[in-house]
């Protein structure tokens, strides 16, 4: 249900007028059904692994990962596919391979194509070497005859994904130095480049599909950077690159607290409509390590979530609290997360840098923290909340402004609530909201004609929390 109303107010000094839409639309809190809640793993690693010796048990009996998986709630895998790696593991043939295994247990797939025969990341994008001396006009022609293909071939073996990333982390570009987009003499050229792959990529996907349903997403290591997300998306959107998803990378240590990740998803949902998925997270059990030879990815233990302790029981309740920020995004945009590599176990000769973000023990046991996949919404949403606030006040939107923002605000219990502007000079102008407020989303459209260009503040007051943010009017 949407209530609307309006109200005019006279500003005696200026003899101007202000009219405020104010849009209360109870429809923004909403949640994704549990059915269709994304519960994903990366598990790209699986098949060397268990190619090498290694094993998974629960409660001390060996079973087939993909089964242990399956029975704590998991409904989505998520693979990687290199251009030509240096073994077969994660190439196009092992990757149909597996990906028959994984449909064969009920999974969808989402593809991550790197677009490069290693690791594609935000410090590295590299070419395949079979690309390595084209133009840019072959490169491009490249991206769409090489993408047509994956999914031309993964069709003919019924293994078709359901979602595909054009990209992995691609935060500053993809098949760098064409598509860079820092670093580089023309950062204006880069952009247009990365723009053309991109679409290329794309355009190769929904060929090789034929007609089949699948989804776009594209993909950044911000989780908890909401202006660089920002200037990210908008810069995608100016080039024309259509897309379906956002994909977004969140672990704690690198990519800021739960708070940040809420704000994010919160603006990232309204402003541009997509749907959301935090396609990359984790969260250590130990600080300890097995002596395989190979170290450990750093973690900032001084970085992690307040309140969760480094133990099976707070990856549980890590992952119980991501899922309700997720399924809290307004309008039902959050739809679901992966876990990165949670059966990367230690075997030898490849060891694991991951040991101590898995899901498993050194031994290959099941974890407790599994459990999070498996247990319903309604128990999540029962669960304690371990986010630090209970109230959210975003950027307007746009900022600055020349005709009209929104300004939102979420709160996660019912209160009181004020929301009013003010001048620099820190006299209130207008009050926007006076009153009791059930929990949820809401949207404050302000609309300023003939209003006095400059600075400008709005304050929200519940009953235990005030926040203040600025926003500019221009002519």
């Amino acid at each position: 249900m949407q209530y609307i109303f309006c109200v005019t107010y006279f500003f005696k000094n200026k003899f101007t007028l202000l009219s405020i839409i104010i849009f209360l639309n109870l429809n923004l809190y909403s949640q994704t059904s549990e059915d269709n809640f994304i519960r994903g793993v990366d598990i790209s690693f699986n098949n060397q692994i268990e190619d090498l010796g290694g094993t998974f048990k629960q409660n001390g009996v060996i079973k087939n990962v993909l089964d242990i998986f399956k029975d704590n709630g998991v409904n989505y895998v998520r693979l990687r596919l290199w251009h030509t790696p240096k073994d077969k593991y994660s190439g196009l043939a092992e990757t149909i391979i597996f990906a028959k295994k994984i449909k064969s247990k009920g999974f969808k797939i989402l593809l991550d194509i790197h677009y490069s025969d290693w690791w594609a990341d935000p410090g590295q994008q590299n070419k395949p070497a079979a690309w390595a001396n084209l133009n840019f006009t072959a490169l491009k022609e490249s991206v769409y005859t090489y993408t047509k293909f994956v999914h031309e071939s993964m069709k003919k073996e019924n293994v078709l994904p359901e979602m595909v990333q054009i990209g992995n982390e691609i935060s500053g570009g993809m098949l760098w130095p064409d598509g860079k987009t820092w670093g580089v003499s023309d950062v204006n050229l880069g952009w247009k480049q990365f723009g053309e792959l991109l679409k290329e990529g794309i355009r190769g996907t929904k060929d090789g599909a034929n007609g089949s349903p699948l989804k776009i997403m594209i993909h950044t290591d911000k989780g908890g950077d909401n202006s660089t997300c920002i200037w990210y998306f908008d810069k995608l959107k100016s080039q024309g690159v259509e897309f379906d998803i956002i994909g977004l990378s969140f672990y704690p240590w690198w990519h800021g607290t739960f708070e940040q990740l809420k704000y994010n998803l919160n603006d990232l949902a309204i402003r541009y409509n997509k749907e959301i998925v935090v396609v990359e997270t984790a969260y250590p059990w130990t600080t300890n390590w097995l002596n395989d030879g190979h170290g450990n990815v750093g973690v900032d233990y001084t970085k992690l979530i307040a309140g969760i302790p480094v133990s099976p029981e707070g990856q549980k309740n890590f992952l119980i609290s991501l899922r309700k920020i997720i399924n809290e995004t307004p309008n039902k945009k959050g739809i679901g997360f992966f876990y990165w590599e949670p059966a990367y176990i230690s075997v030898s000769p490849i060891g694991s840098a991951w040991e101590h973000l898995t899901t498993f023990s050194f031994t290959g046991e099941a974890l407790n923290s599994l459990s999070a996949f498996n247990l319903n919404l309604t128990n999540i949403h029962e669960q304690r909340d371990l986010t630090s606030s209970k109230f959210y006040l975003l950027q307007n939107y746009p900022n600055p402004f020349n005709a009209e923002t929104l300004i939102q605000y979420h709160l996660l219990i019912s209160s009181h609530v004020s929301l009013k502007v003010y001048n620099l000079l820190g006299k209130e102008i207008v009050t926007l909201v006076d009153e009791e407020k059930e929990k949820g989303y809401y949207t404050v459209k302000l609309t300023s004609e003939n209003f006095t260009s400059g600075i400008y503040f709005y304050k929200l007051t519940t009953n235990n929390f005030t926040e203040i943010k600025k926003l500019i009017l221009l002519d």
